[in-house]
């Protein structure tokens, strides 16, 4: 038996927040299975966005064609609509009006998010910042490459997040703005269902982003020396493992049957075969229930 080792070429991508992180990962997944992806961000070598990171979409893009695909990078802020709006057309201008998955992966509220204080102690502008980058941005690009899909009745949308049940993550506009993800995954998917087109939720287990990377000390080639620091690190999953979720997603002709779900790549793992790219399999969801279930609760039912 062959495996189609490109099983998405011919398709167009957007992963609206594939700077860092999760969609790097699921971008340049989706390019090493042939895909050609249109990367945004804020950052690029034009200048960097006020988390003052040196990843870039460029940077990206590159990953993205190296993996056998093709990257486009496009600078665009996703909370201004008039940015958002020219990236669509410019999509269907190039690609005759073709976009097959949007990833709506834009986030950057790690400096927004205080883990210290309550609701009603804690700065209520700096906490509506963190929503409108965070939930804002992905309404506002999905009221504009919607109907590409829609026009095409085929699609998956795909709204990234952090967990995919009803537990509390911590910090109030944290939780709400991770739940809400969720929840526009789960609004899209009835809308867009007569359509033909797909909409889910994804969560990556315990990410090793640059940032957390960074936190450590360590790099992707040594990661394993930051588990001295914190056993459960010994747990984590790279960008790439995210990647491949969505990248099954996508070649899935039966995807519509996971339509208004929130997924995880610990469950997605099993059904299809992915790996990270070390070879491993992680899985957070079990390490929880061994190791944290009995001092933190269990992480509950997905939605």
């Amino acid at each position: 038996m062959t495996t189609d080792t490109r099983p998405l070429a011919g398709t167009v991508a957007l992963v609206a927040g594939g700077t860092r992180g999760g969609g790097r990962g699921i971008a340049v997944a989706l390019g090493s299975a042939g895909a050609t992806v249109y990367v945004t961000g804020r950052s690029s070598g034009a200048g960097r966005s006020d988390l003052d990171r040196p990843e870039t979409i460029e940077d990206t893009a590159e990953r993205i064609t190296a993996a056998g695909g093709l990257g486009i990078a496009v600078r665009t802020d996703h909370s201004r609509p008039d940015e958002v709006r020219a990236l669509v057309d410019r999509i269907a201008a190039e690609q005759d009006g073709r976009l097959d998955v949007l990833v709506n992966s834009v986030w950057g509220g790690d400096p927004l998010t205080d883990w210290e204080h309550p609701l009603w102690e804690q700065d209520l502008e700096t906490g509506l910042r963190l929503l409108r980058q965070a939930v804002e941005t992905h309404v506002i690009t999905s009221r504009f490459a919607l109907p590409l899909m829609v026009a095409r009745r085929s699609g998956l949308v795909v709204e990234v997040t952090d967990g995919n049940t009803a537990r509390y993550r911590g910090s109030f506009f944290y939780d709400l703005a991770k739940s809400a993800v969720i929840r526009l995954a789960f609004a899209q998917a009835a809308e867009l269902r007569p359509h033909g087109v797909a909409a889910v939720a994804i969560t990556p287990g315990f990410l090793r982003s640059e940032a957390m990377l960074d936190h450590f000390g360590v790099t992707e080639a040594t990661w394993r020396d930051g588990v001295a620091q914190d056993p459960d690190f010994a747990h984590s999953e790279s960008p790439a493992y995210l990647g491949r979720a969505v990248a099954a997603l996508a070649a899935d002709p039966q995807v519509m049957a996971k339509s208004g779900r929130a997924l995880a790549t610990w469950d997605l793992y099993r059904e299809y075969g992915f790996t990270d790219a070390d070879g491993t399999r992680p899985d957070f969801a079990a390490h929880w229930a061994k190791s944290l279930e009995a001092e933190h609760g269990p992480l509950g039912d997905p939605l």
